[in-house]
């Protein structure tokens, strides 16, 4: 209805009311729709709040005319006129008016005159309006009545004459005028109306001929033959409204009786919602709703009138503070002129209803005085008590001596008396206005009164819903008013602050409705009334009770629900002063002082009221404003939400009802929403408090509460802690620091008049007094206003000084006559004290209590020698004894409420008005205040719902809190709420899950991991709702917002098998722990397996994938945050890296194979790994996260790595790699940083986060078993750290530990492809990637690769020769084994190439030709020699290739060293003579036969190539002899059918052939001695190709081939037995 205007409220009464059933409850559900108060219902008024918070629109004139009217069917004239016969036919009926003239029915007079003049009347309407009546001729309607009566010979009984009634005749002068009037909107109202009005008014009528006359006026109104623009208008709406309210008529039955009085009722809401209704004056209003509320308030009446006559009240009352509205639009912004010139401007108006029912006055009727009953002179039903005619009566109360009908106004113009418009003008009446409006408000304001006997709880319901009914229509002009705001801010809340403590239900439903209406709308200028209320409310409904703890539902859940609200005084001392104690709480609780025991029904009641305020978007906005930041006021915006948190838990319906919980959580989630409702809106900053000034005044506030906290117990302590907080700017300083005692009401008044009244304190205590004004007033009200700021001491001692320093400030100005000075006035406040106590101390009897006479005799002679004035004594022993000094919340009369109230109409002097907030600037600071009890709420209801429609509210609200946390920087509310729906689904928990009974199945071709967390979530509904809601609502979105709450999100994700393969480093990480399983599972049941498909299902639904890549992507700020709340979680290097615990199962001690199991041994914790790899990935990100978080995740990555015996595999490979990647990034950005300065890298030792060789260091002293488990991440970091070239590259490949740990992984099938691939990629490398340093290794693992390729080949050999058996593995091992062979060939190859390097790396590493020999080349040869054995065919045929190539070299052989030469003692020689072992041959018996000649024919090959560089060697001889002797076994060695011995034939033909031809090899000359080498050479030769010689030398003498031969013999190798050396 606040949104209504006049003309609406107008159509809601267009119509005829009367046709309406009296008691039918129609007007009630109009009302009931428009959002308004139903009598008797104790429903909530339930408005949108956007008609109070939104701009008040312009009201509109509530006298426009209607679009829409009610048109009759018949002629109006018609109409009219069987309405007056309708009447005077029901009066002719009555006895009174049985006789009556034929005029009556004829309707008037023949007179010739009078007809003419009518006539005239009606036919010429260009002149003045003028009505003729019969009187005018000088006869009355009764002598006119006689004369028509005597025409027609009538005579009465006995021969008297009959003459009409006055009220039939001017029915039939009505009747007459209106003959020939052809527009009834043209007719005279008060012509029309006078008739009717007279039968309203005579008490010679029933109460059926008075309601005719009603219906006859409703319908002229309905049918809108009254218009507003009908003649005198104004005048007859006056006259209507005397007429009606001053009704009377005799009394019949009750029901007809009642009938008149509804009619009554409803014609008076025609009356003013209707066309002419504002065209009333203040006095007709007043008189309306004067007869209004006297039908609501007695008690005789039925039930059914008055609730009747409230609910019309309730409808006239809306359109009558409507017009409120109407004036503020007349009165533009001048709105306090208006309220001061209706106060100037008119006669004081007074309504006085009557409420007793009980007064009788005289009353005359027919020109007889009879005792008549009137029911208290107005609405009422009563029987003549002395058997006479009884009569009801309508008719207000005599004013000043005279009734008010005899008043000089338009309720007396009588139209029975000549009228000339022309000549005399009617009194121009203005409309009503403010005086009538504001009367009427007080006057439904003192029906409210409490304590008053005369005014029962009925009247005061009746009240508070019409007053209910007036401020949703007007409250805010109500406001704006300033004397209807003083009312308002005075009595009416002085009275309704008291009816809340009622204990009658009814009375305390409507006195919270009225005063939630009245905060909704008025709240403006009600800042410490609001106060009071709310605490009030908030004393009743906060319990003191512990909130019981509830099995599964862990309490840190709930942590920040407050247990009591906050208090702005401390409690008062019950210590006593000699004067009356402080009241107890039990006793203050009766006296309404404080919250009290409440029964359920009324703190349900309490609880919807505060739900009603807080249904206003920016309500709790504004507390916080206007009192949680403001010093001297009380915390509630966080009372109220602490309040609705704590009565949201369940068992606040053990001391209130089922209702209370759901109803405090709607509230709630209300607030919340109402700031994310606004979170997208622009900042409004224009007219409002500064926000950073409020968070200063926020600020001192609780440095202000600590210290007055402290000064309580210590003044010292709190004036020294306020000094240094600045709130005391010297402590000094005395009158700075009295302005503080003095300023705030946080300091215990007990330990204040302590604190003053000590002697050091002296300078103080004057300070304190110097803020005092006692001018112009009585010692006994100055000591009662200083001792209203502290409580006196108990000892006289120090009473004397306070009173000492008191009669010198009070006398400090001008004397107050009457007093001789400071010594009088010492004296007399002494005696004021000492009466105080004696008056009202409850141990002293009334009888010994001291009198006036007694108090005067004791102050004889005090006053300068003479006694004070006896009167002013009489006055302050009066004072005292009705009144008691102390302070106000010590007050234990009932009076106690009053002493409250002064004291608050005190304070709102200064206290401003309130700030309305429609901005969400405070949004901010107002949930940082508060955020605590409602996420503790929402947790709790989460976990103990029992119904589904809680829990989307619940996620909405956690939803939103989020939103708010994130988007105002409310880090910890943010991280709270991640912790408590991690706790809720499980996840987050002290100890780690157990891995132990992690079991792999398939289940639907997908393979799935059963373990305890998996079944545990999937059968927990909560838990998989809270980790849904966890992820998609709080997490996703607002990871860069997130700071300790990350160490509570999930560490475990039952994945599937199916998952993308490129899913990133995030993916392959929850492979990782997802796929861990234990050693010897059990076989999970079905509902387990059931189970573990709900929680994939919901951890897919969750998307933490995307989550945890969103969190990568946070700022630097969020990423250092997030980093050290992870970091954490991590055991410090002191500590172990994970829990060491027993195994959970009971397992057997033995296992198959016989092996005891150990009984403590790392746990795997998947949390650790998670954590290690989401705090590498914050560092790597970009330059400047690794600057500010790489070396914090470096020293962490490090301690784990440290403490590799006591870390899980798992973690310890996962921090390796971490490690590893943490190195190659930080190793990047510094090669960036340096090129991008342009200077040389050695600085970047300085600047690298980790070292290289630290870590390779730590790597390398695993364990073997741990190495062994960790080498697959061990190998991955190390492929990242060495792929691309640069000096991190070279400085690893150059660790000998790095060369030690790849020595010791790559036999280890899951990681030798990658270790011969990263070789390959060093030894392949155009960058020097080889060096001196590792050269030696690089060739070693090549050789182990080439060793393992032959070994392979063994095995499968071996296989092969089985007899009778079939390996069911063999198949699948030669997958694996050609890969094998593939790496041994591609090892060889890799160490030929190597010789493409080996001069540079002689070069550069200046060492002695000797040495160099040994250190670069003997490598190569050595592992290619070996390799020549090798038992795979293939891998033996490359190394022979590319030993030949290598012993060919260019770079090899040199005249200027001779350590080359070593090829044939270290490299030929040795092979040959490993080809010659049985072992070696039975490898491969075929090939080895190829291999041996191959190796022979190279021998000889090797030795032609170098041998005009042997030649210089003193070594030649010896290398050529031993080449024979090599030969020979190979030739002896058994293989005769290879075509060893034509190879090697061939191979040494070609050798002596060169040799001869060379001169190397010359037949000595006859006569000559032989040459050594002729001799050895051929006695060699001969022995295993006898005929060598003849075809080399052909022409060589038979005597000396003879003598050569047996040159020869003796020099056989004896110990050569060819036979031994056949292979067998």
């Amino acid at each position: 209805m606040a949104s209504e205007d006049a003309q609406t409220i107008a159509d809601r009464f267009e119509g005829n009311p009367m046709e309406q059933n009296p008691g039918s409850s129609a007007p009630e559900e109009k009302r009931s729709q428009k959002g308004l108060d139903i009598p008797g219902s104790s429903t909530r008024l339930r408005t949108d709040t956007t008609q109070w918070n939104g701009p008040h629109h312009e009201a509109t004139l509530p006298s426009m005319p209607r679009e829409r009217t009610i048109s009759a069917a018949i002629d109006a004239v018609a109409l009219i006129t069987t309405e007056c016969i309708t009447v005077t036919s029901a009066m002719r009926k009555h006895a009174r008016w049985a006789h009556s003239s034929v005029s009556a029915i004829l309707g008037g007079s023949t007179s010739p005159l009078k007809s003419r003049e009518t006539t005239r009347h009606f036919r010429n309407k260009e002149e003045p309006e003028v009505i003729v009546e019969m009187s005018s001729m000088g006869m009355g309607s009764a002598q006119s009545a006689f004369l028509s009566g005597s025409r027609w010979g009538l005579r009465g009984k006995k021969g008297k004459s009959l003459q009409d009634d006055p009220l039939i005749a001017a029915f039939a002068q009505l009747r007459n005028n209106l003959r020939r009037c052809t527009d009834i909107q043209t007719f005279d109202i008060p012509a029309l109306l006078h008739p009717f009005l007279q039968v309203i008014r005579s008490s010679s009528t029933s109460a059926p001929i008075t309601s005719l006359a009603l219906v006859a006026i409703t319908k002229f109104f309905a049918y809108n033959l009254i218009s507003r623009n009908s003649p005198r208008l104004a005048l007859g709406m006056q006259l209507l409204s005397a007429a009606i309210t001053h009704c009377r008529f005799e009394a019949s039955d009750s029901a007809a009786d009642e009938t008149v009085l509804l009619r009554i009722l409803k014609l008076m809401e025609g009356i003013l919602s209707g066309p002419g209704g504002d065209l009333l004056g203040d006095e007709s209003v007043c008189e309306m709703m004067e007869t209004g509320l006297s039908m609501c308030c007695q008690i005789r009446l039925s039930e059914l009138l008055r609730r009747s006559a409230e609910m019309s009240m309730s409808s006239m009352c809306q359109v009558v503070f409507e017009r409120l509205k109407t004036l503020e639009f007349e009165a533009g912004d001048n709105v306090e002129a208006m309220d001061e010139e209706s106060h100037g401007s008119h006669s004081p108006l007074k309504l006085e209803p009557s409420v007793d029912g009980n007064s009788v006055v005289p009353h005359s009727i027919n020109g007889e005085t009879k005792p008549t009953a009137v029911v208290d002179e107005r609405a009422g039903v009563s029987s003549n008590t002395e058997g006479s005619q009884g009569s009801t009566s309508l008719d207000l109360p005599r004013r000043n001596g005279e009734n008010v009908a005899q008043r000089a106004s338009a309720s007396a113009v009588d139209l029975s008396q000549p009228t000339r418009k022309s000549t005399e003008e009617a009194p121009k009446i203005k409309p009503y206005g403010l005086p009538s409006i504001r009367e009427l408000f007080r006057v439904l304001v003192d029906l409210l009164q409490p304590h008053s006997k005369q005014h029962g709880d009925g009247m005061r319901v009746m009240a508070l819903r019409i007053i209910d009914v007036a401020l949703e229509v007007a409250g805010h002009s109500i406001a704006r008013h300033p004397s209807l705001a003083m009312l308002a801010k005075d009595d009416l809340c002085r009275h309704l602050f008291q009816l809340v403590r009622s204990e009658n239900m009814t009375l305390l439903n409507e006195s919270l409705r009225v005063a939630g209406t009245l905060l909704h709308t008025c709240r403006s200028v009600l800042k410490l009334q609001q106060e009071l209320f709310l605490s009030y409310l908030v004393a009743c409904l906060h319990p003191r009770v512990e909130i019981p703890t509830e099995p599964g539902i862990d309490p840190s859940l709930y942590e920040g629900i407050p247990d009591a609200p906050k208090l702005v005084r401390p409690p008062t001392s019950s210590s006593s002063s000699g004067r009356s104690t402080p009241v107890p709480v039990k006793d203050r609780q009766k006296l309404g002082m404080e919250g009290g025991s409440r029964k359920p029904d009324a703190r349900e009641a309490m609880v919807e009221s505060i739900g009603a305020l807080s249904r206003i978007p920016s309500y709790l906005v504004e507390l916080f404003v206007n009192y949680d930041c403001e010093v001297d006021r009380a915390d509630l915006c966080e009372d109220m939400v602490g309040l609705l948190a704590r009565n949201a838990f369940p068992d606040a319906a053990t001391w209130s009802t089922t209702n209370v919980p759901a109803l405090c959580l709607d509230a709630l989630l209300g607030y919340v929403q109402f700031i994310a409702d606004r979170l997208p809106q622009e900042p409004r900053i224009k007219g409002y408090p500064d926000q950073y000034a409020l968070r200063e005044q926020r600020a001192r506030k609780k440095v202000v509460i600590r210290g007055a906290t402290k000064f309580n117990e210590s003044p010292k302590a709190g004036i020294a802690y306020l000094a240094s907080q600045g709130v005391i700017d010297n402590p000094d300083n005395a009158h700075s620091v009295a302005n503080f005692l003095r300023g705030t009401a946080r300091i215990s008044k007990t330990v204040l008049g302590d604190f003053l009244s000590k002697k050091a304190n002296d300078a103080l205590l004057r300070a304190f007094m110097d803020l005092f004004e006692f001018s112009n007033k009585r010692v006994d009200e100055a000591l009662r206003e200083l001792l209203n700021s502290f409580r006196l001491p108990g000892e006289a001692p120090l009473i004397e000084r306070i009173v000492e320093v008191f009669s010198e400030k009070y006398c400090s100005g001008a004397t107050p006559e009457g007093i001789a000075g400071k010594d009088a006035v010492h004296v007399l406040a002494y005696a004021i004290i000492i009466l105080n106590t004696d008056q009202h101390n409850p141990s002293v009897k009334n009888e010994k209590r001291m009198t006036y006479i007694d108090f005067a005799k004791n102050l004889r002679g005090v006053n300068g020698g003479r006694d004070f004035d006896p009167e002013y004594l009489q006055h302050i022993y009066d004072s005292i004894k009705t009144n008691e000094i102390i302070l106000p919340e010590e007050h234990n009369t009932a009076r106690a409420f009053d002493y409250a109230w002064e004291e608050l109409l005190l304070k709102t002097q200064n206290a401003g008005d309130l700030v309305l907030c429609d901005t969400n600037i405070f949004d901010a600071d107002m949930f940082q205040a508060t955020w605590r009890p409602i996420v503790a709420t929402l947790s709790y209801v989460f976990m103990s719902a029992s119904e589904d429609v809680v829990f989307p509210r619940i996620n909405t609200g956690f939803l939103q809190c989020a939103q708010i946390a994130a988007t105002y920087g409310v880090t910890e509310a943010l991280d709270r709420i991640v912790y408590c729906l991690s706790s809720i689904s499980t996840i987050a928990q002290d100890r780690p899950w157990n891995t132990a009974l992690n079991t792999k199945v398939q289940r639907d071709k997908e393979s799935i991991m059963v373990s305890e967390l998996a079944v545990k979530l999937g059968g927990n509904f909560r838990a998989k709702l809270a980790a849904y809601v966890l992820f998609q609502y709080v997490v996703r979105g607002n990871v860069g917002e997130i700071r300790s709450g990350w160490k509570h999100t999930p560490t475990h994700v039952i994945d599937r098998a199916d998952k993308p393969a490129d899913g990133g480093f995030i993916s392959s990480f929850f492979s990782t722990i997802s796929s861990y399983t234990a050693d010897d599972p059990p076989e999970p049941s079905e509902e387990e397996l059931e189970y573990t498909m709900t929680t994939v299902d919901c951890v897919a639904n969750c998307h933490i994938e995307d989550l945890l890549v969103e969190a990568t992507q946070m700022p630097p700020r969020a990423t250092k945050d997030l980093t050290l709340a992870l970091l954490e979680q991590l055991p410090q290097d002191s500590s172990p890296a994970v829990i060491v615990v027993k195994p959970e199962r009971p397992s057997s001690p033995v296992k198959a194979n016989g092996h005891r199991q150990g009984t403590r041994a790392p746990a795997y914790d998947p949390s650790l790994v998670y954590v290690l790899e989401l705090i590498t990935l914050l560092a790597i990100r970009d330059e400047t996260n690794m600057a500010a978080v790489g070396e914090l995740v470096a020293d962490a990555l490090q301690n784990v790595i440290r403490n590799a015996g006591k870390t899980h595999f798992m973690v310890l490979s996962r921090a390796v790699y971490y490690l590893l990647l943490l190195l190659q990034k930080s190793a990047a950005q510094v090669g960036q940083h340096s090129r991008r300065l342009k200077v040389e890298l050695t600085g970047q030792k300085d600047l690298a986060l980790v070292r290289a060789p630290v870590v390779l260091h730590m790597i390398s002293s695993f364990s073997q078993p741990k190495l062994e488990k960790s080498a697959v991440q061990i190998l991955k970091g190390l492929i990242v750290c060495i792929k691309e070239s640069g000096t991190l590259r070279n400085e690893i490949i150059n660790t000998p530990d790095f060369w030690s740990t790849i020595e010791r992984i790559h036999a280890i099938p899951a990681v030798t492809a990658g270790v011969f691939s990263l070789l390959k990629a060093i030894v392949e490398d155009r960058a020097p990637a080889v060096t001196a340093d590792n050269y030696e290794f690089v060739v070693g693992l090549l050789n182990s690769y080439a060793n393992a390729g032959g070994a392979a080949a063994a095995s499968q050999a071996q296989q092969r020769e089985a007899p009778g058996k079939r390996h069911p593995t063999q198949d699948q091992s030669k997958p694996r084994e050609m890969e094998a062979f593939q790496r041994g060939d591609e090892a060889v190859y890799l160490v030929f190439q190597l010789t493409s390097r080996v001069l540079a790396l002689i070069e550069r590493s200046h060492l002695e030709r000797n040495e160099a020999w040994i250190t670069y080349w003997s490598p190569i040869f050595e592992c290619l020699r070996m390799q020549c054995e090798n038992p795979h065919r293939g891998i033996r045929r490359r190394a022979f290739s590319c030993l030949q190539n290598a012993l060919q070299s260019a770079e090899l052989a040199s005249t200027d060293h001779q350590e080359w030469t070593a090829i044939f003692s270290e490299v030929l020689f040795p092979l040959i003579e490993r080809l010659l072992k049985p072992e070696v041959y039975q490898s491969d018996p075929a090939g080895m036969s190829e291999t041996r000649i191959a190796v022979a024919k190279l021998l000889c090959k090797i030795f032609l190539h170098y041998l005009v560089t042997l030649a210089e060697w003193e070594g030649m001889m010896d290398t050529w002899f031993r080449i024979l002797e090599h030969m020979d076994r190979l030739m002896n060695s058994g293989q005769g059918k290879g075509g060893m011995e034509e190879e090697i034939s061939e191979s040494l033909k070609n050798i002596l052939y060169f040799m001869k031809s060379d001169g190397y090899l010359i037949p000595p000359s006859p006569g000559e001695q032989a040459p050594t080498i002729w001799d050895e050479t051929w006695k060699r030769v001969d022995r295993f190709l006898p005929g060598m010689r003849k075809e080399i030398f052909p022409d060589l003498p038979p005597q000396r081939e003879k003598l050569s031969q047996e040159q020869q013999a003796p020099l056989a190798d004896p110990g050569i037995e060819p036979e031994k050396t056949e292979a067998s």
